[in-house]
């Protein structure tokens, strides 16, 4: 059972949302975007981008600016409504987690990105298991490497998959799975929505 949920409507989801929330904390803690970029490993340009609601950033990407600027992922979604109701926490066991379909999801929206988290969290767990809808069109994220791990089952319509510059298009039923320090970035270059089962490590939330 989980702990406490939030769900983000796509209505209040606006592509700008994240990039705002990201210049006010960096504000906050008196941060220029040279500063965030040599915090986080991103470039200035594709930071002031984000910033300025032009570009989206995926969620691993987003999680190494919130750690630069000592903030939960969350925190860039939360459109400032009144907080969910609280579930009466459970106690959950050390070595596995198991949900249920009618429990719903959590969701978050950036950019042309929608996830949806598909497992409670675990005490001793790491891995971020998600279901990942990619609108087409959009403007390219920035190639990004990172800690961790990285896998993606392509679900239904097509993605490009770039790693070390290398672009590969994905079909249903084709996955692809990397060490994350590679640079890489994904894309929808079709006319219609990707659906991806996508895992990550470490956990982003």
């Amino acid at each position: 059972m989980r702990t406490s949920e939030r769900h983000t409507r796509p209505d209040d989801a606006r592509p700008d949302l994240v990039g705002a929330r990201m210049r006010r904390f960096r504000t906050e803690r008196g941060l220029t975007l040279r500063g965030l970029a040599a915090r986080s490993g991103l470039s200035i340009g594709f930071l002031s981008q984000v910033e300025r609601g032009v570009s989206s950033i995926g969620l691993t990407a987003l999680n190494s600016v919130a750690a630069a600027l000592d903030r939960p992922v969350a925190e860039f979604f939360d459109d400032g409504s009144a907080p969910a109701e609280e579930v009466p926490p459970a106690r959950l066991p050390t070595h596995f987690t198991l949900t249920r379909a009618a429990s719903g999801a959590t969701e978050y929206v950036s950019g042309q990105q929608t996830y949806r988290m598909l497992s409670d969290r675990g005490p001793n767990l790491v891995l971020e298991p998600m279901l990942v809808h990619i609108a087409p069109g959009g403007r390219r994220d920035e190639a990004y490497g990172h800690g961790g791990e990285e896998f993606a089952y392509v679900v239904s319509g097509e993605l490009l998959y770039e790693v070390d510059g290398v672009e590969h298009r994905l079909y249903p039923g084709d996955s692809l799975h990397l060490r994350s320090n590679a640079p890489h970035r994904l894309y929808n270059d079709t006319d219609e929505v990707t659906t991806v089962v996508s895992v990550v490590t470490p956990r982003l939330f």
